[in-house]
């Protein structure tokens, strides 16, 4: 993954999402028993087919690997996959990430500007993977 930008989406004008810093927003979590706050934040990025587990990738179908490595590092969950802008995108991803601890966010939003990619190993015969950013 690479060229990671801000994206901030017309929903963050609604009155359902406060602004808490630049580019990062609170709102009421989808995804929770109860009433409780979750900060997000809108990114977009390109996907790299060259690295390892993103050979099919593309806005449309964005795959485990790096994602999985990134929702993992940063103690993440997606909030909005914008299915629309993705589907009529050819190389431009769009993504909302969400977590209940802002400095969670803050820590992914470090990435703009930035390549954050996979990088396999073998442990006994098993392969695994490492997450580099650049």
């Amino acid at each position: 993954m690479k060229n990671f930008k801000n994206y901030t989406p017309e929903k963050y004008v609604t009155s359902d999402f406060q602004k808490i810093e630049e580019g990062i927003y609170k709102t009421k979590s989808r995804y929770s028993v109860g009433n409780e706050d979750v900060f997000v934040t809108s990114l977009t990025f390109e996907m790299e087919p060259d690295c390892y587990g993103e050979e099919d990738a593309s806005p449309g179908n964005l795959t485990q690997v790096p994602i999985e490595g990134l929702l993992d590092e940063f103690n993440l969950f997606v909030t909005d996959f914008y299915e629309q802008l993705n589907e009529t995108s050819e190389t431009i991803c769009y993504q909302e990430f969400g977590s209940f601890d802002l400095a969670d966010i803050q820590k992914l939003r470090t990435l703009i500007g930035k390549r954050f990619y996979a990088v396999p190993y073998m442990e006994n015969g098993e392969e695994y993977y490492n997450m580099v950013t650049e």
